[in-house]
């Protein structure tokens, strides 16, 4: 008998599943692909170890670390190789971001003052933040934040390509508390962002902020579907409906119903909202509210000889003003090791998000051919790839934007008119692999919870 049924088969799914079976209770996962995943997804190609979507597993935020070593997986961790130098592309040129950046914020003097990715006037209001005082706190956008704490510049050349590039979203829609707390809670703390970051600086890590697995990070979703119980995940299984009758009752677009007293949905919002429909539309409506991107992983791999930049360091991000197709891009055989066999660079390029809504519009050569000439372009690549591979993601990535708290807020409080209906996953309390498995492993213990209550 299953006791909680588990839709959607993303890395929230499966550790939702890991957790109630070490709670002792029978999940089921439903996976409407032919592979469970999500947008987890790597593949190995000619000796290229490939990771089409995420590819790092963020050490500050442990959760996805520690899963690794209860799947055993903990003597397989990497840390990204030296320098770990991100770049950011002004006047066509690739220039470094200041060394002690936390989160593109300089804090020590030296690297800031001598950088040339903003301008004397935008180093001296950056500097001024000290005095700037409090805001009224609420939520507010990361342009919004950004620009009130440091100037115009700051927002320009990197709140934007990298604080809501990392989401793929505008910066004048995103939310700064629901994205990035540390930073709403270190002006809170003294007033000032920067007092605040340079009185918690300690020593690098020796591991930088990033850990990865040799075979790409689908080496944990493999570890987690081998682990659990044989028949716990069943791909090619798409949800039409679900009902409330007593128990929940689940359709399949086979035909087939399934009961159980639980059911999670970690599905988007998107996907969600039609299943909800039928049992609280209003739930229904405020999951339909969670916007979503699209985008596309653009991979390509050439000799290193043809490539003339030294591609000392991890990757790049483009600013809006200096955006053509890419948003950023990936040096993966610089970044971690094993990647690409000898002789060869692997590179990705990330293209689409709220800037071009309309990317996969277009066919993945016309995506590949517009990606390569850029790259080829700023790295100064001679020739073609000797590989050239395009993953594409239909509105994949949530877009928690201002207000997003306040809709999460009165959707778990309609769930918790709804015992047994649990909802975890990107679009909900977090977007990253850390953040999704430690909330789908939290709801999963309230899901064992009522399961045992019942």
């Amino acid at each position: 008998m299953t006791d909680v049924i588990i839709v959607g088969g993303g890395i929230a799914g499966l550790a939702a599943a890991w957790e109630l079976v070490a709670s002792g209770r029978t999940p089921l996962v439903l996976e409407r692909r032919a592979r469970p995943g999500g947008v987890i997804l790597t593949e190995h190609v000619d000796g290229f170890v490939i990771d089409a979507g995420p590819d790092a597993l963020l050490i500050q935020k442990p959760a996805a670390i520690a899963l690794c070593r209860e799947l055993g997986l903990s003597d397989r961790l990497v840390p990204t190789l030296r320098p770990r130098t991100a770049f950011v592309v002004k006047h066509g040129r690739l220039v470094p971001l200041p060394e002690a950046s936390v989160l593109g914020i300089p804090t020590k003097m030296r690297p800031f003052a001598t950088t040339p990715l903003f301008s004397w006037g935008a180093k001296v209001r950056m500097l001024m933040e000290t005095v700037i005082p409090r805001g009224p706190g609420g939520d507010e956008s990361i342009g919004s934040f950004m620009r009130r704490r440091f100037g115009d510049e700051m927002v320009t050349w990197l709140a934007e390509p990298l604080l809501a590039g990392i989401h793929a979203g505008d910066v004048e829609r995103l939310s700064m508390p629901t994205l990035f707390p540390r930073l709403v809670l270190a002006e809170q703390a003294t007033g000032s962002v920067l007092r605040s970051l340079r009185s918690m600086q300690a020593p690098p890590a020796p591991d930088g902020a990033f850990l990865s697995l040799p075979g790409g990070i689908g080496e944990m979703v493999e570890a987690l579907v081998a682990r659990l119980p044989d028949g716990t995940v069943r791909c090619d299984a798409l949800v039409s409906a679900l009902a409330h009758e007593g128990q929940y009752r689940v359709m399949l677009a086979s035909g087939e119903t399934l009961e159980a007293s639980a059911v999670m949905l970690t599905t988007p919002g998107w996907a969600t909202a039609p299943l909800l429909e039928p049992v609280d539309g209003r739930a229904a409506d405020l999951c339909r509210e969670i916007r979503s991107v699209s985008s596309a992983t653009v991979v390509f791999a050439v000799q290193r000889a043809r490539v003339s930049h030294p591609l000392t360091g991890s990757g790049f991000v483009v600013p809006r003003p200096e955006r053509r197709t890419l948003m950023a891009a990936s040096f993966v055989s610089s970044k971690w090791p094993g990647r690409a066999p000898q002789g060869f660079v692997l590179l990705r390029g990330f293209v689409g998000g709220a800037g071009d809504p309309h990317v996969l519009e277009r066919s993945d050569e016309e995506i590949a051919e517009a990606a390569w000439e850029e790259l080829s372009m700023r790295l100064g690549i001679q020739g073609s790839p000797t590989l050239t591979r395009v993953y594409r993601w239909a509105h994949a990535t949530p877009q928690h934007e201002v207000g997003h708290q306040a809709r999460i807020a009165e959707l778990d409080a309609r769930l918790a008119g709804l015992p047994g209906l649990f909802l975890t996953g990107s679009s909900y309390r977090g977007s990253g692999i850390p953040d999704v498995i430690a909330d789908a492993r939290l709801v999963a213990t309230r899901a064992a919870a009522f399961v045992e209550q019942r």
